[in-house]
């Protein structure tokens, strides 16, 4: 049986590909490896944990503890979702951004060179490419577009992709990178737009849209997401950038105004703009035709039904996000918008 090292495995998409493969029965061994900082959290896997998952708790920078769980169960692939991801947060300080994300991936893309691992996935984002012109529908990443990361968090995103496609060709390592657009689902950290917009109206609380509201992203259901990955895993070509997109364009208004009217929620009442954070980027779209061609995969879910099903997820898991939304995550938000 194989058996896949997974970083990041209690955090919102590692926790997803968790589940994903327990429930399609995927002929696989899960070593959950994940340090549980702020967004990781173990409840988000800790049904799962046995035979088939097996949890650790450890930093990827740390070459030892690393090397010692790649050796203690036979690991033979590794699958990279482990990184700081609030780009929010890289702007009150990178630091921790350029230690995890591009120290952390060096340091396992030098594990899995020394112990021989048969194949190494590293997952990116769409934010590495910069961004696009509003006025061009057209126009939309490939796997051949420049890497333009315009914040702290996709410039240290953009750097583990570098080393990634450096070890590749410098040693012959074999890599596949996935880059996807934003995400939402069960188990999202109740930082980012739709899981905190969604539980702030729970709790009757205001929500806080950026800007003029029409910066543009593409919506992928963190099912479909995680099911590309694997896919990739199992099928990609070594060396490889495999875009991975929702096909679901909406500006950030728009994404207000279904979660809004899904919640019987009036728009005067409960929205509040706030200041636009330094260095927006207006506009991710991604052209995911490779990953069509090559390895046959295309999003299986539409956004008009998963929003409602994400939504009901945060409805009958309440204690999840209230367990969340309390301490440091409550100073961390009235620093964020307080004088916004």
């Amino acid at each position: 049986m194989t058996t896949i090292l997974v970083t990041g495995a209690a955090g919102f998409i590692g926790s997803n590909f968790v589940r994903l493969l327990v429930k399609r029965k995927e002929p696989v061994r899960l070593v959950a490896f994940d340090k549980l900082t702020y967004a990781g959290n173990l409840a988000n896997i800790s049904d799962l944990l046995g035979d088939q998952v097996i949890f650790v708790k450890g930093d990827i920078c740390d070459t030892d503890k690393v090397v010692r769980t790649v050796r203690d169960y036979h690991v033979s692939q590794i699958v990279h979702f482990a990184a700081e991801s609030h780009v929010d947060r890289s702007i009150l300080g990178s630091g921790p951004f350029v230690q995890t994300n591009v120290v952390g991936t060096q340091v396992l893309l030098d594990i899995a060179k020394s112990e021989r691992i048969e194949k190494f996935l590293y997952v990116s984002t769409d934010e590495v490419y910069g961004t696009l012109p509003e006025d061009r529908p057209d126009i939309k990443f490939t796997e051949e577009t420049p890497l333009q990361p315009n914040s702290p968090y996709s410039a240290s995103k953009a750097a583990g992709d570098c080393l990634v496609r450096a070890y590749f060709h410098t040693f012959g390592l074999p890599v596949l990178t996935t880059r996807c657009s934003n995400n939402y689902g069960p188990y999202h950290f109740p930082e980012k737009l739709i899981p905190l917009f969604v539980t702030n109206l729970m709790e009757n609380k205001q929500v806080p849209l950026y800007g003029d509201g029409k910066n543009i992203r593409d919506w992928l259901y963190v099912e479909d997401h995680c099911d590309a990955v694997y896919t990739v895993l199992q099928k990609g070509r070594f060396g490889e950038v495999y875009n991975v997109g929702g096909n679901n364009e909406m500006t950030n208004r728009q994404i207000t105004e279904i979660i809004l009217r899904e919640m019987n929620k009036p728009w005067d009442k409960f929205v509040r703009y706030v200041q636009d954070r330094p260095g927006h980027d207006r506009r991710y779209a991604i052209d995911a035709s490779k990953i069509k061609r090559e390895l046959g995969w295309e999003p299986k879910h539409r956004f008009e039904q998963a929003i409602k099903t994400t939504i009901q997820w945060y409805r009958d898991n309440e204690k999840w996000w209230r367990d969340i939304k309390s301490g440091d995550y409550l100073k961390y938000y009235e620093t964020q918008y307080a004088h916004r």
